[in-house]
């Protein structure tokens, strides 16, 4: 009995100290001079509020947001790996700021997210292979950023993607075939990277396809035939490559509006005539000197 008598106020310490743990939990967070609420505050917009500095790892104990939009401010520095403890996050959009440094593996934490907008920075580094998490995807947007590395093949889980753009960086590699596996995109845009290989024939299951920007990369080899299953294509751009052989004939089965330079834009590859009749006045310059 003396012994359990020795022991209480040890115990008394641990629980004690347990509950001072609890007590230590945030409740509020000052963000910019605001504070918020961390159990009310389910949504934060400061959007073209020119904040400037760096988003604070502090965002992270917000864990109740669904939706976090700080587009078109002056904000520098990285994102914060904090970002990953937001999982109820709906909506996210650091996009028009001048963030840098790469964007972090914890954003894979975010299985919620419907959209993801990071455009218009500066961040580099490769696209984490845990984007391939998010799986409710519906919109992903990191135009004009200096993002390297290749595609990660993951991206081709995202199967609820309407809408893809990457474009405006400095991606290597070739067009990961996963990328057949959206289906119900309607927009994909891969230009201005530097792309090479060939434009992959999965290409061809993306059949509610409406805008195809594929320009200024470096992808050789053919135009895949299966390209003629894009039915619901209105634009197309191949330009700037090193595209060589024959241009299917299949190109023919699409609705594109070959009078207007905007919709259709096939010029500046090596491509070989004979051309198919429905383009051969709109395929532009050509480098023939290859062609038999």
């Amino acid at each position: 009995m003396r012994k359990l008598y020795l022991l209480l106020p040890i115990l008394f310490l641990i629980y004690w100290g347990c509950e001072y743990e609890q007590d230590t939990t945030p409740t509020e967070v000052t963000l910019w001079g605001e504070v918020y609420s961390v159990e009310d505050t389910d949504t934060l917009i400061l959007e073209g509020n020119q904040l400037i500095g760096s988003i604070p790892p502090e965002i992270g104990n917000l864990t109740n947001l669904t939706v976090l939009s700080l587009w078109g401010n002056q904000l520098i520095g990285s994102i914060p790996p904090e970002i990953g403890n937001l999982t109820n996050l709906i909506s996210l959009n650091f996009s028009d700021n001048q963030l840098t440094g790469s964007i972090p593996s914890e954003i894979g934490n975010l299985t919620n997210l419907t959209t993801l907008w990071l455009w218009e920075n500066q961040l580099t580094g490769s696209i984490p292979s845990e984007i391939g998490n998010l799986t409710n995807l519906i919109y992903l947007d990191l135009f004009n950023n200096e993002l390297t590395g290749s595609i990660p093949s993951e991206i081709g889980n995202l199967t609820n993607l309407i809408y893809l753009v990457l474009s405006g960086n400095q991606l290597t590699g070739s067009i990961p075939p996963e990328i057949g596996n959206l289906s119900n995109l309607t927009y994909l845009s891969l230009r201005s990277n530097q792309l090479t290989g060939s434009i992959p024939s999965e290409i061809g299951n993306l059949t509610n396809l409406n805008f195809l920007y594929l320009g200024s990369n470096g992808l050789t080899g053919s135009i895949p035939s299966e390209i003629g299953n894009l039915t619901n294509l209105t634009h197309l751009d191949l330009s700037d490559n090193q595209l060589t052989g024959l241009i299917p004939e299949s190109i023919c089965d699409l609705t594109l509006n070959l009078s207007s330079n905007s919709s259709f834009r096939i010029y500046n590859n090596q491509l070989c005539p004979p051309y198919p009749s429905c383009i051969e006045n709109n395929v532009g310059y050509q480098d023939t000197s290859g062609c038999d």
